[in-house]
């Protein structure tokens, strides 16, 4: 054999990475003693264990203690301890903890690496390469954070105890995504980690006991369903932080629901991994590989939907084919493997089962030539091709190594198939048209966009989803705001209007016409769909005026009218401000005329009903003059990449106003929602409607789009509940009583929508802190776009 033979014959050998360092620390482990908290090791309460195996061999690792409710309580009493002395601490006292964890783990990183990827069965190139590393950095990128907290985040305190739970195919990266911001926002945790992955988190606890992290600021708390429910319906946790399927998370909207904790979710989605014609094939076939077989598919962002152009599908597919056939599949530890094993017997299970229906709905999948594994939870990389939009492989989250494909033809239908899932995670683009991929990233609804790269992440950027992808941000400036909490000017407590409870009010006077106020629909003034009405009675009883009773089929119209409005969001942001500005001059013209109609509806004084015109006004004139400044920022991660960190309008957004300061809480919250590109429908306070039907001309002569903003008077309980089951309403505010408000929170799983209540209580809306970035942060969405550059 010559040389040349010898190349083109020559196979990697095997690389093993050395364990021996692992399996000594699993021996030397009283892992019955394995819930770390207020400082101490202890055993579940119940003496209750659990078993984690090795998923590359099916072998017993360990038992580990499985906590219940009442190990629940202590760690929630031992972070509620520990957490005033914590969060009066100072920010470089924060800093230098979360500095020395950082450095531990730096110490002890291989350590981290080898348990991962015995525990989780992912590569160890990426355990060791990826997550170790990129944990590290979150701990060390928040000391900063710490110390500039009060610079950086004026008028915010830290929310108090957090409950947090994550899942298992990151374990070691979902902690220290969770807890770092925590701990450099002032709170104090409790972490549950998956059962599947308990080890890294118990090694972390012996790190925070060595970093000097004092005694109830962390807990760890391993164990199943019962640790996790006791977690989230705990009064004494202010805020729930989760990671994990969308149904899970569906479930935790509704148990939070009126508790007033403050809930982020990190949910599933569905990548779409977009491949235009003009794109670096080769290249694309190698982010393809990162995006869809990286962690064994198991990953949330993970671009399992290859939409490639038509000119290039065949030739493409055939690249991954090949690129596929050379992929090895094998020993977690083994530093040239690049597929392991799926984590346990269950997810093998699904994703077998989910192929087998994909197939059945005319899927055809394809998968290498290769021997797996004798032992083990190993599947091999499967592509599936003929797949229609409708395929459970194109619309389901398989989690595992699955790549359904279908191709497009032009951009627009590229863009439509791409947002054609109740997801919205991420996605990627690939094109070397810069322009192109900057044209279709802020047309796609995921809260992460790759151009020509895949699986980037930094703590310095947010991550983070939009529609069933969850809501809330982990990294970066924004993912900081989540263990905060802003001092609004929080008001008395709304009482609940008595079910069929109408004004008392008495006829008028009979000289005056009659005048019914309509709703105000798509740009244009109509009668409710029941033709009933609702007397509005004046400050003295008598009868001021009616308005339309709205109903489900007015929201409905209402809903369907702004999302058809793209005039709206698609203007310049200087556009709106313009516009915005418009209308405050058009309200400034007509002062007298509510100011009166202030003083005949509430009875206030005439100064206080100019006062509270004029500050109406000015919130105009400051959410216009906010339009265009209220922008996103540029990261610059450790990496030849920047990172767009852009401000997108939220969507439809439903807000259901109250009745103290009728016309002032109607513009505050209105407002903030259009300047930031939304389209509203908008619900007036029940009691004081008029104030609302009064703008529908200043509305009409102030060139803002039809159906940008709509207005449906009526019962605000009955139209926010409607509201919230809306499943094409984005986001929706309520200031109301505390059961309305709860029940808008649990109505809102359909679609995950973003819900925003007063719990309860209203604003002191004449105060200064009842405007500004608090509503504006509220009206967007955080879309992440990666640009690399470079050869």
């Amino acid at each position: 054999m010559n040389i040349l033979e010898r190349y083109h014959a020559m196979e990697y050998g095997p690389a093993p990475e050395a364990r021996n360092e692992a399996d000594a620390w699993l021996a030397s482990r009283d892992f019955a003693k394995a819930l770390f908290i207020d400082g101490a090791w202890k055993a579940a309460a119940s003496g209750k264990t659990f078993e984690t195996s090795e998923p590359s061999s099916g072998k017993l690792l360990a038992k580990i203690s499985d906590a219940g409710a009442a190990d629940i309580e202590a760690a929630v009493t031992a972070a509620a301890k520990a957490l005033p002395k914590w969060s009066a601490s100072s920010g470089y006292a924060r800093a230098k903890v979360l500095y020395a964890i950082g450095r531990a783990m730096q110490r002890h990183q291989r350590l981290f690496a080898v348990l991962e990827s015995i525990d989780n069965g992912k590569p160890i190139r990426e355990s060791r390469d990826i997550d170790v590393p990129l944990a590290i950095r979150h701990f060390i990128h928040h000391a900063g954070w710490a110390q500039t907290l009060e610079k950086d985040f004026p008028d915010h305190k830290p929310v108090g105890v957090v409950g947090q739970v994550i899942p298992w195919n990151f374990p070691l990266l979902m902690l220290a995504w969770k807890i770092a911001p925590a701990l450099a926002a002032g709170c104090t945790v409790l972490l549950k980690p998956a059962e599947f992955t308990p080890l890294t988190a118990i090694l972390f606890a012996e790190i925070c006991e060595r970093a000097g992290v004092p005694k109830g600021v962390v807990n760890i708390v391993q164990g199943g369903p019962e640790a996790g429910a006791a977690i989230v319906n705990h009064p004494g946790v202010q805020k729930i932080a989760f990671t994990g399927s969308s149904e899970v998370g569906k479930i935790i909207r509704k148990a939070t629901a009126g508790s007033g904790k403050k809930l982020s979710l990190e949910l599933g989605g569905k990548s779409a991994f977009v491949v235009f014609e003009d794109a670096d094939l080769d290249s694309a076939v190698e982010g393809l590989v990162d995006g869809i077989w990286f962690n064994q598919g198991q990953v949330c962002c993970a671009g399992s939907r290859l939409l490639v152009q038509e000119g290039i599908a065949e030739a493409f597919i055939a690249k991954v084919k090949v690129r596929m056939s050379r992929l090895r599949v094998g020993s977690p530890l083994d530093k040239n493997t690049d597929i392991g094993p799926l984590v346990d017997s269950t997810q093998l299970d699904r994703v077998r089962g989910l192929i087998a229906e994909g197939a059945k709905q005319g899927a055809v999948c394809w998968q290498p030539d290769a021997t797996l594994p004798s032992s083990g939870y190993y599947h091999l990389p499967t592509l599936a091709t003929s797949v229609s939009p409708a395929n459970i492989l194109a619309q389901e989250e398989v989690f595992g190594p699955v790549l359904a494909t279908m191709s497009f033809r032009n951009t627009e239908e590229a863009i439509e198939l791409a947002n054609n899932t109740r997801y919205g995670l991420a996605a990627s683009v690939w094109s070397e048209n810069v322009n192109l991929a900057l044209h279709v990233a802020p047309q796609l609804k995921a809260g992460v966009v790759w151009i020509n790269g895949t699986n980037m992440f930094d703590a310095a950027c947010g991550f983070g989803g939009y529609r069933e992808s969850g809501f809330g941000r982990e990294g970066g400036r924004e993912g900081m705001f989540e263990y905060l909490a802003a001092k609004l000017p929080v008001g008395p407590a709304i009482k609940p209007a008595a079910v069929g409870s109408a004004q008392p009010v008495e006829q008028a006077d009979g000289t005056s016409i009659d005048r019914t106020a309509k709703l105000f629909i798509g740009g244009k003034q109509v009668r409710p769909d029941g033709n009933y009405s609702l007397a509005v009675a004046g400050a003295k009883g008598k009868l001021a005026g009616e308005v339309g009773l709205g109903n489900r089929k007015d929201i409905r119209d209402a809903v369907s009218a702004a999302r058809a409005c793209k005039a709206w969001p698609e203007a310049t942001a200087y556009n709106r401000s313009q516009v915005l500005y418009y209308l405050a001059e058009n309200l400034s013209g007509r002062a007298d005329e509510f100011a009166a109609r202030l003083v005949q509806l509430t009875g206030v004084a005439a100064k206080a009903a100019r006062e509270e015109v004029e500050q109406s006004i000015e919130r105009l004139f400051l959410y216009a003059g906010l339009a265009d400044k209220f922008e996103g920022r540029v990261h610059q991660p450790p990496a030849r990449v920047v990172t767009l960190a852009l401000h997108e309008p939220v969507g439809v957004v439903g807000i259901v106003a109250p009745d103290n300061q009728p016309l002032l809480n109607f513009v505050s919250l209105v407002a903030p929602a259009l300047a930031m590109g939304n389209t509203v429908v908008a619900v007036p306070s029940e009691w004081h409607p008029l104030l609302a039907t009064d703008l529908y001309q200043v509305i009409e002569y102030s060139d803002l789009p039809a159906g940008a903003i709509n207005i449906v008077t009526g019962r605000s309980a009955e139209l926010c509940g409607v509201l919230a089951k809306h499943d094409d309403v984005d986001g929706l505010w309520v200031f109301a009583d505390a059961d309305t408000c709860a029940k808008a929170e649990a109505d809102s799983v359909g679609n995950l929508k973003r819900v925003w209540t007063g719990n309860g209580r209203t604003l002191d809306w004449a105060s200064g802190e009842a405007a500004g970035d608090a509503f504006l942060r509220r009206a967007i969405e955080v879309k992440n776009v990666w640009v690399p550059y470079g050869d």
